[in-house]
């Protein structure tokens, strides 16, 4: 019987939204299913809706839940993490505002720039934790992290446990699903396609017909400008959700406001988008709020509303859905856990593991986000050719932000943390650094105490 851990399973998103996709599953129909979560409440919410579901609908997955985290990982051949520390939006808000006290500007602080360190100092340091359990308890397992920011956290990962079997997985690569079908007016079966980078700093590399094997990305460039201009609300979110009616204003009812419900506008979270594509010939294959938080020039190109409308939407978003279990699968992690099972061999789209030659121009002691072969052996990166020079030269930025970011974790150094800030181009303010890493330590004491 296979089983499987979710970490952070009291997150209603997280642990209703997989519960009903193992549920789904054909091959994972009689797993072992163990619910974990530090929050003794969420997760018994958690547990008690998945069990009443799984007894109503008589399925033979077997279900459990518990705080204790070593208990849970015995004999574990899959661990997924999706988890985050604190109060959420309130500490985001201040990864993202207070460096901009200081002049730095910024776009969303989640992943990239100053916001995307202190997210990573804070979340890096428990995620070691389950994988050092992971080590010690069930050290063939293999582990998939959901949790940003997604590169440094593997990239610090495979620094401190490079034997460890620790996947990234991400939904964003997803994009290219919804949009590049009805630009091309051709079925997403039909099309070939690969993408690679960092995580939420990803473009499209390649683009071919399957009937022909003609090159498709001069279409997709041709035709980019009119279809996004065509389209309302071309920020997928906001798209998706207007199309949908499942929208809520900034007070969380269940009514979008006026003044939300106009962000639907031409190129709507696309301004960077649209000028990469313009400049560099490639498309992202996220929106502006992501890829626009690891360029140092961003801030002038971005559509600043949009971004500001999306993270209204999603923390109002978050904050009132009511969650249920579907047995449907939305998500890549259950496909690709049944495709390691059934040794299946096929490529998977976007996977974030650790460089291995997959992108040449970028060093081995960063994880990069690349197509993945998923078999018996677990899952294993494709090499791809050449980067444009100016694409490489963008992500080969990153490089030592990672490593600083790693330094600052392992090492549990401050000094490190503000080094991490001033080799990041997003930071045109060298003297505030220190100070700044001080300011942020004094806001989350309970998270950044430990750098000293």
């Amino acid at each position: 019987m296979t089983k499987i851990v979710l970490i952070g399973a009291g997150s209603a998103q997280f642990g209703y939204g997989t519960l009903g996709e193992v549920l789904a599953s054909k091959v994972l129909q009689d797993c072992e299913l163990v619910l974990h979560d530090i929050n003794a409440e969420a997760l018994d919410r958690v547990y008690q809706a998945g069990k009443a579901f799984i007894e109503k609908e008589k399925l033979a997955c077997r279900l459990s839940a518990t705080v204790d985290r070593k208990v849970a990982l015995e004999g574990a051949e899959f661990v997924v993490i999706s988890i985050e520390v604190g109060d959420r939006f309130a500490l985001w808000d201040q990864d993202r505002t207070v460096p901009q006290q200081y002049g730095i500007r910024q776009v969303f602080g989640e992943n990239g720039g100053p916001g995307g360190l202190f997210h990573a100092l804070r979340i890096i340091p428990p995620i070691l934790a389950i994988c050092e359990d992971v080590r010690a308890i069930c050290d063939q397992a293999t582990v998939f992290n959901y949790s940003n920011p997604m590169s440094r956290i593997c990239t610090t990962v495979h620094r401190a446990f490079p034997d460890l079997r620790f996947v990234g997985l991400c939904h964003e690569i997803a994009s290219l699903e919804r949009y590049l079908p009805p630009m091309l007016k051709v079925p997403f079966e039909e099309l070939e396609l690969r993408a690679a980078g960092l995580n939420h700093f990803s473009c499209l590399l390649e683009a071919r017909y399957k009937s022909n094997g003609q090159d498709a990305y001069p279409d997709i460039r041709a035709r980019a400008h009119e279809f996004f201009s065509a389209v309302p609300g071309s920020s997928d979110h906001l798209q998706h959700y207007l199309a949908t009616g499942k929208t809520f204003d900034t007070e969380g009812s269940h009514t979008m406001s006026p003044e939300l419900s106009r962000a639907a506008r031409d190129w709507t979270e696309r301004g960077l988008f649209k000028f990469v594509l313009e400049q560099l010939d490639l498309l992202p294959i996220t929106t502006d709020s992501h890829f626009g938080e690891y360029l140092g020039w961003a801030y002038e190109v971005v559509d600043h509303k949009g971004i500001m409308d999306f993270y209204r939407y999603y923390r109002s978003c978050l904050c009132t859905a009511e969650p249920r279990i579907e047995r449907t699968i939305k998500e890549r992690l259950i496909p690709i856990i049944a495709g390691i099972l059934t040794d299946q061999g096929f490529e998977e789209p976007a996977v974030n593991l650790p460089n291995q030659s997959y992108l040449r121009e970028l060093p081995s002691s960063i994880a990069v986000e690349v197509p993945g072969i998923i078999s018996k052996s677990g899952v294993r990166g494709v090499s791809l050719a050449a980067l444009p020079r100016a694409y490489a030269a963008l992500l080969q930025n990153q490089v030592g932000i990672h490593e600083m970011t790693a330094e600052a974790v392992l090492t549990r150094s401050r000094r490190a943390a503000a080094q991490a800030l001033l080799v990041d181009p997003v930071v045109d303010r060298a003297v505030c650094a220190r100070e700044l890493v001080d300011v942020m330590i004094s806001l989350q004491p309970q998270f950044l105490g430990y750098l000293s």
